[in-house]
């Protein structure tokens, strides 16, 4: 390799700062239909998504249920967000082409989250969309893990201050890369046609793992703090309405959020 083509190879691709609104999908699928449905998915209803003003953000396996994708749906602002959904469903050529074959594919698509970042800096960083993977590309060994916390009230300052000065550092030192951090948006559902959980209250960090074997070696790491198990876990559930949800997700091969 010459010098030249040796530093363009460590030139990493720019970076943009992804949508303040968002949409974290859950899907049950019928057992069996899942890889179908995210070649489908993929092929057809990424860049024609991102033509009407979304950006795809990430699309996942969820590897506690083989029946389950998970994505990311992101918009510039809730106005944008109705304008964009209406132009894909109700005037698109891809979904009215596709449409009915996802659908045979879906037990289930109502388990939706609308989502802001916390702050500014807590939204996703992504490559441009211009450098998403092609079809057929390779599978990223990395893990995205999305542990949804409960609260019986809309995320506060004092929660954010707890997870920030206690949690977090305690998740990064145990080898967490820390993506994104987000709480519920609640503005009204401006696309009635999809419907998302009301009455929600949800806070979600979003960890990336080099590979499952790192986000075991994680988990022990948190098993063996003896301040995480006697104090700042405790801590955590006396705030939250349940045990967190956690989703270990596994990036498909177009997908832009990962490690």
């Amino acid at each position: 390799m010459t010098f030249a083509a040796e530093s363009a190879s460590l030139v990493k691709a720019p970076v943009e700062v992804c949508s303040p609104i968002v949409d974290l999908r859950q899907y049950t699928l019928y057992p069996g239909t899942r890889d179908p449905f995210v070649e489908l998915f993929d092929r057809e209803f990424v860049e024609t998504q991102e033509a009407v003003g979304m950006r795809i953000i990430g699309q996942f396996r969820d590897l506690s249920d083989p029946n389950r994708f998970v994505w990311i749906r992101g918009y510039p602002d809730m106005p944008s967000r109705e304008k964009a959904l209406t132009a894909f469903y109700m005037h698109g050529e891809a979904w009215r082409r596709y449409g009915e074959i996802a659908r045979s594919h879906m037990i289930d698509s109502s388990d939706v989250l609308m989502l802001h970042p916390i702050r500014p800096d807590t939204a996703f960083t992504l490559p441009s969309a211009a450098e998403r993977p092609p079809l057929n590309s390779g599978l990223s060994p990395g893990l995205v893990v999305a542990a949804i916390y409960s609260l019986a009230k809309p995320v506060d300052g004092d929660f954010v201050a707890f997870f920030e000065e206690s949690v977090q550092p305690v998740l990064i030192g145990a080898g967490g890369r820390l993506l994104g951090v987000f709480a519920t948006e609640h503005s009204p559902n401006n696309f009635a046609r999809l419907p998302v959980r009301e009455g929600e209250n949800v806070f979600i960090p979003f960890l990336a793992f080099d590979t499952l074997a790192r986000y075991h070696e994680h988990m022990t790491a948190l098993g063996r703090h003896t301040t995480w198990r006697s104090e700042i876990y405790p801590a955590l559930l006396k705030r939250l309405q349940r045990p967190p949800q956690i989703l270990r997700l596994a990036p498909t091969s177009r997908s832009q959020l990962r490690p």
